[in-house]
């Protein structure tokens, strides 16, 4: 247990480590385009996987704080070997500093929109890390996704909120949306916190710096999956997780 003066001298190390802005990975678009005709004959893996990757739900990957869509590239990489189609595959980009509940989840719905009306699918899968955890759970929860969204991922979500999101609450509504016990987190964890026949994931780690504590990442009602001990951000390039993200996406 911190005492407080403990818990102020923490403040600029834990700022840091949540304020701290993702890399870009070089093969992923900066936004949710996609290039017209692009098809899974063009990426790793194409071939005898791309007629089940036709089929399966478009996936749209929603990023964390202060982060971008460029962090999926390697997701993307792994989904495209499997024979996902790149149209079947959307990075939503959005400004992380806004509320959770009366701006983000309503932009995340229109894209998800945007999704099935190109691609004439009737449902979608949720790939999320971090705060993109809040977002699309409060989608699915109040904002109708329930009826559209068939698998529901969070890696290294803060689902019950995480107290390294103090750091930078005063001035930042997203940070205040993150912190245990926020409106956000109250009434995400109300009732039941995986309704709908949506099927829900976790992948949480015991080595997580920016989400504290650890077991605010697994839900009652999903599949909860221990990563062991990786940082924060490396959950989205560990190659097992990701295995794990894509088997989970295929049941």
């Amino acid at each position: 247990m911190l005492t407080a003066r403990q818990k102020i001298l923490t403040l600029p190390t834990l700022a840091l480590a949540l304020l701290a802005p993702l890399p870009a990975q070089a093969s992923e678009r900066t936004a949710d385009q996609v290039a017209p005709g692009a098809g899974a004959g063009a990426g790793v893996g194409a071939g005898a996987g791309a007629g089940a990757g036709a089929t399966r739900n478009p996936v749209v990957l929603v990023h964390g704080y202060n982060a971008d869509p460029g962090v999926w590239g390697s997701l993307r990489e792994d989904l495209r070997a499997d024979g996902y189609a790149d149209d079947r595959i959307s990075s939503w980009g959005y400004d992380t500093h806004q509320s959770v509940n009366e701006v983000l989840s309503g932009r995340l719905a229109a894209h998800v929109d945007e999704v099935r009306r190109r691609t004439g699918a009737a449902r979608v899968d949720i790939v999320s890390h971090s705060f993109g955890s809040l977002v699309s759970r409060w989608y699915v929860k109040y904002g109708g996704g329930d009826r559209v969204v068939d698998h529901w991922v969070s890696l290294a979500g803060p689902n019950r909120g995480t107290s390294t999101a103090w750091a930078c609450a005063l001035w930042d509504q997203a940070c205040r949306d993150m912190t245990p016990g926020s409106y956000v987190v109250r009434n995400l964890a109300s009732g039941d916190e995986t309704p709908g026949a949506v099927k829900y994931a976790t992948f949480w780690s015991n080595c997580d710096e920016v989400v504290n504590p650890d077991d605010s990442v697994p839900l009652a009602g999903a599949l909860n999956t221990p990563v062991g001990c990786l940082k924060h951000n490396d959950l989205l390039g560990d190659e097992p997780t990701s295995a794990g993200v894509r088997a989970f996406l295929a049941g």
